[in-house]
């Protein structure tokens, strides 16, 4: 499924009540005052107005999706709030619209087994973190290879498993990305997805504030 059909489905989905976060990225990503915040998949901003309030007005925090309907329900939900310290951005992941070194924490939920390329969405993360800055990423994994049918299965897609991939392969293009020490904060029993099982799990780590850390 390509980007414009999955940022379709998503904007049908900003109209209902469905929630489709695997994780709690933000309850263990501990934002501090005064930091700059990204959240990758923000839907309707919830978890960036949370962040907003916590880093105060001497922080900012940074809203992405793919999806025109999330982002204007996002805003919506910020003015609402009267919270000014955001900025909502359509971009893809592989991509990030974003300068460099900019953030000192990057959050998101189950959004990343989306992207096809995940080493670029990776890489753009590492782009985008200070050195020092860090990651929580809640996601899914694959106990196996997830079949070809289900790659573009739209049940597979909205339950967020169909782009998943096993958990040697993530954690490598984790490392093949620029991250090292890489802590995983949680993880669930496996339970079964059509013919497979997955997993979801939050992974953390520091971008390096030297060249000299190893692997």
């Amino acid at each position: 499924m390509d980007t414009t059909e999955i940022s379709k489905r998503y904007t049908e989905l900003s109209s209902d009540s469905c929630c489709l976060s695997c994780g709690g990225a933000l309850d263990l990503s501990k934002p501090q005052e005064g930091e700059v915040c990204v959240d990758l998949g923000c839907g309707r901003g919830n978890d960036v107005i949370r962040m907003a309030q916590i880093v105060g007005e001497k922080g900012f925090v940074y809203g992405l999706d793919i999806s025109d309907g999330m982002l204007e329900k996002a805003q919506k939900n910020a003015d609402k709030f009267s919270i000014t310290n955001v900025k909502f951005i359509k971009s893809e992941l592989e991509s990030l619209k974003l300068p460099s070194s900019v953030a000192d924490l990057v959050i998101s939920n189950c959004t990343i087994n989306h992207a096809s390329n995940k080493f670029a969405v990776w890489s753009e993360i590492f782009r985008i973190l200070k050195k020092g800055g860090r990651f929580v990423v809640s996601d899914i994994f694959s106990t196996v290879e997830v079949p070809e049918e289900y790659r573009n299965d739209p049940e597979a897609v909205a339950e967020c498993w169909a782009g998943s991939i096993p958990k040697a392969d993530y954690l490598k293009v984790l490392q093949e990305a620029g991250f090292s020490n890489i802590n995983i904060m949680e993880e669930s029993a496996p339970y079964p997805k059509g013919q497979i099982e997955v997993c979801s799990f939050t992974i953390s780590a520091v971008k390096a504030s030297c060249c000299c850390s190893s692997n």
